[in-house]
């Protein structure tokens, strides 16, 4: 396959708009769709009559009755009607893959200005019915009962690690240092569904308030339940934008376990050289980085998948400090999926979202200095399709 082109068009991000995340009982997908089209288009300063096309990503699995979602966006604004609309899924990845979805279609130039919507509505669910609706992502498993889980797909890749690395002795102590990274960091998210400092300690012993889920993996190893949405309007060749799309990579890997190391992550590997390549830069370019940590071990795995560190050694990036607000490569500067919440259709949208408040110093308390590259990393199943963006000021 040969090397991606640079991209032809400067596409920017324009607009974003942001629910919080957490249990959110008196919305619904409609309520919550409707509410991000209307902030993003104000913040984008885009008449709705000004947009082309639309993306709307919702996962769903059956975890609402209502699966068609692409029209809802109308409902907020009159002057969309008649544009092309598209319900993206793509798992867990569903977010970013509508990102992706926009981005193209301006580089076709069918379109010059595109509204992305990602939204999932789950507490509603109970556990076992949130536990079957995330299973269906995994062909074995689908349609069956599991008491752990998509958790429980990640607890075999924690206890891969351990087998592999020797590591017993210290995996949980640094999966707990993860946790507790991203709970600080999402304490200063106004959006975040867990804004509570919960401290290393917690976050690495068992306890009646953190019990074990699966394998080796406590609660505070495993991302939230949750309800929220978030949405972007991008623009070709932009005046102002917020960001600018550098680069973008998309590489699907085999769905059967069998046929590929849990460890590698290899397809996020791909993906991730895809859109460095596209965008001319190297890891050490990056000033911050959204990833896609639905498990503590999976935010591991991603600091080796990018680079940061050697196989087996990941643990470096956190222990040394390397991933922290103040390090080298910050990553999940908003709390990540482990506090920010992870409703599955609006996670990619938001990643995108926060990296692009970070480049246009909007962002807040969560605001880094000076930030002018960063990265998302997005996943849907146990890395099977995997989705990076490159963006920058």
């Amino acid at each position: 396959m040969t090397a991606p082109s640079p991209l032809a068009a400067r596409i920017g991000i324009v607009g974003v708009a942001h629910t919080p995340f957490g249990k959110l009982t008196t919305e619904t997908v409609t309520s919550l769709v409707e509410r991000v089209t209307v902030q993003a288009l104000a913040d984008a300063g885009v008449e709705p009559e000004e947009v082309d096309e639309v993306f709307v990503a919702q996962f769903n699995s059956g975890l609402t009755p209502f699966a068609f979602p692409s029209s809802l966006p109308l409902g907020a604004a009159d002057g969309l009607w008649g544009l092309p609309m598209t319900r993206v899924e793509n798992a867990c990845a569903s977010g970013s893959a509508a990102v992706h979805q926009g981005i193209r279609s301006l580089l076709s130039g069918l379109a010059g200005t595109v509204l992305v919507v990602g939204v999932e509505k789950m507490t509603h669910a109970s556990g076992a019915d949130v536990s079957r609706a995330l299973l269906g992502a995994d062909p074995r498993l689908a349609g069956t009962h599991s008491p752990t889980g998509f958790a429980g797909l990640f607890a075999d890749v924690a206890e891969a690690y351990v087998e592999r690395y020797a590591a017993a002795d210290w995996l949980g102590d640094v999966l707990g240092a993860i946790a507790a990274k991203n709970h600080h960091n999402g304490c200063s998210n106004p959006w975040a569904q867990l804004r509570k400092d919960l401290g290393v300690e917690f976050c690495s012993t068992v306890s009646d308030a953190n019990p074990v889920v699966a394998g080796p993996l406590r609660r505070t190893d495993c991302s939230l339940v949750s309800d929220g949405a978030a949405a972007l309007v991008l623009r070709r060749d932009p005046a102002d934008p917020l960001a600018v799309v550098a680069g973008l990579g998309h590489a699907n890997d085999h769905l059967d376990t069998s046929r590929r190391d849990l460890l590698e992550f290899a397809g996020g590997r791909l993906a991730v050289g895809r859109a460095l390549g596209m965008a001319g830069i190297g890891l050490g370019d990056l000033d911050l980085a959204e990833v896609h940590d639905c498990f503590t071990i999976a935010e591991l795995l991603v600091y080796e998948m990018l680079g940061l560190t050697a196989r087996g050694e990941g643990r470096r990036a956190v222990e040394e400090g390397w991933v922290h607000r103040d390090g080298r490569l910050p990553v999940n500067v908003s709390g990540g999926l482990k506090a920010k919440g992870h409703p599955v259709g609006a996670t990619g949208v938001s990643q995108h979202a926060l990296v692009a408040l970070q480049l246009s110093g909007r962002a807040g308390d969560m605001q880094l200095d000076g930030p002018r590259t960063g990265l998302v990393h997005n996943m849907g199943g146990l890395a099977v399709a995997n989705y990076t963006t490159v963006l920058r000021a």
